[in-house]
Formats: structure tokens, C-alpha cells, sequence
């Protein structure tokens, strides 16, 4: 009896878009069954067309269902591998593998972001559509194949080949939560600061924040979420910190002036 694999190929001789089924087995680890969800999850918004009901249609919607489905994938999986561990670790581990960052680096290497259509073609500098097609990907194998094929999905490409658990549960990476930890312990006043919101060619929004650390103006973080671009800013001020003794005594000279008007008496409210 013929595997289930040489049965595939044979089959794909008699299909349109050969070469598109083959690409996606090399990147998917099988041959899908209904080729279209895959290309609705490879469309970007920019790229869309419209249905018979006058609809776009692109990969937001995978997008959104692959991000919930790979949301409760990764949890399965981060629940079992680390037997006993806290609340608060299984979700940041969770974060971690599922973060931008790390999607569209998948994305990347693993050849699906150089698939994706897009109106200005596939050097958009949107640093969402890497991650975002990853997402719709996930949600075109949920409804093609069912969501243990999503597990083994993820077990089997992408956590058995590309990347490993265990150095990214213990990898720091959340550089505004080591900048906060580091105002709060020396009590030093930080906000984030609005400096610019725009949008890039294709009407993504981008965010610019500045960090502010006394009124002590620190470094600015662009980025295509305020998460993004308060991290960038955080990862940016943290290495100012270390580097520029003229800064963090600028800082604390404030934090000084501030304190001492704080300490001074207040007057009596007038009657």
C-alpha cells in the first residue's frame, strides 16, 4: 500500500498551483488539503480583493483566529513541559514564544513572509506582516486540518527545529519591566511620552514614545504598537543608563531637587 505522502504527490500532478502545494509542505510538514485558506492566510490587507457580496478579503480574520488557537496551543504546550511551575512563568513563557518579535523571525526563516502578497509586494516594511501571516497561517491549518494538527504543528516544525523552550522561558527579554523594576527600587518618577503617532505608506500606525525618567528626558522607541515602541524605548534608556554616568546623575539630581521641594513645608490653606 502506498504511504499516505506518495499518494499526495501523485494527486498533485493532476492540481493547479503545484508549486505552491510543494513550497507549503516544506514549510508546513504536509500537503493541505484546501490550498485557497492558505492563500487568503498569504494575502495582506493591502492586496485585498473583493468578494461576490462586495467583502475584502485578506488574512485579518485568520489572523485573529490563529492568534487564539496559537494562543491555547503554546499554553498546552508550555503547561506540560514545565510540570509544577508558577502562574506568572507559564504565562511570560507563553508571551515569549508567541511575541512579535519571535513570529516574524519565524516568519522569516522559515519562508512565509517572502510568500505573502502585498500591493507594494514583499518589501513592505510593515514589521507586522511577517507575524501576522504566521498567525493567519495557524488559523488556515485549524480550519483545514483541526487544532491537533496545529499541535503538531508547533511541536514538530517549529519547537523541535527552530526554537528551544527551554532557552527562551529563562531568556530576559522585557526590557520596560527591567526598567520599571529599576525606577522602583531607586524610586525615581518614569512616564512614557506620546511623541509622535503616524502612519507608514500602506496605513499601519506607527508609535514613537520617549521615556522620561525625573523630567529627564531619556531615549525614544518607534514601533508599529505602543508596546513595541515603549519596549524599544525601555531597551534603548536601560543601555544610556549603563553607559552615560553624566546621564544617571542628571537623574538623580532631579530625583534630589524634587524630593527636597516635596520635604519643604506646606502652607496652610487660606480660609
Amino acid at each position: 500500500m502506498l504511504n499516505t505522502y506518495i499518494i499526495d504527490r501523485i494527486k498533485l500532478l493532476f492540481r493547479k498551483d503545484k508549486e505552491l502545494y510543494y513550497t507549503l509542505y516544506e514549510i508546513l510538514g504536509f500537503f493541505p488539503h484546501n490550498i485557497d485558506i492558505y492563500k487568503l492566510a498569504l494575502m495582506h490587507r493591502s492586496a485585498s480583493r473583493r468578494n461576490e457580496k462586495g467583502r475584502p478579503l485578506n488574512n485579518e480574520r485568520l489572523e485573529f483566529l490563529g492568534d487564539a488557537i496559537l494562543d491555547a496551543v503554546v499554553g498546552d504546550i508550555v503547561y506540560r513541559h514545565f510540570e509544577g511551575k508558577r502562574e506568572g512563568f507559564l504565562t511570560n513563557t507563553r508571551s515569549k514564544l508567541v511575541q512579535r518579535e519571535t513570529l516574524n523571525k519565524l516568519a522569516q526563516e522559515m519562508g512565509i513572509l517572502q510568500l505573502v502578497k502585498s500591493a507594494r509586494g514583499n518589501n513592505s516594511h510593515n514589521s507586522y506582516k511577517g507575524g501576522n501571516a504566521f498567525e493567519a497561517i495557524v488559523g488556515a491549518i485549524y480550519i483545514d486540518r483541526g487544532y491537533d494538527a496545529c499541535m503538531r504543528f508547533m511541536q514538530k516544525r517549529i519547537l523541535a527545529q527552530l526554537i528551544n523552550i527551554d532557552k527562551v522561558a529563562y531568556k530576559e527579554v522585557n526590557f520596560k519591566s527591567k526598567l520599571i523594576e529599576w525606577t522602583q527600587k531607586n524610586r525615581v518618577k518614569m512616564e512614557f511620552r506620546l511623541v509622535e503617532q503616524s502612519e507608514d505608506k500602506v496605513g499601519s500606525p506607527k508609535f514613537m514614545y520617549q521615556v522620561v525618567l525625573e523630567n529627564v528626558e531619556g531615549c525614544s522607541g518607534t514601533g508599529y504598537s505602543k508596546k513595541e515602541s515603549q519596549q524599544m524605548a525601555s531597551k534603548l534608556t536601560l543601555q544610556k543608563l549603563k553607559r552615560e554616568p553624566q546621564f544617571i546623575d542628571a537623574v538623580f539630581a532631579a530625583k534630589s531637587d524634587r524630593t527636597k521641594m516635596e520635604e519643604e513645608p506646606v502652607a496652610a490653606v487660606p480660609v
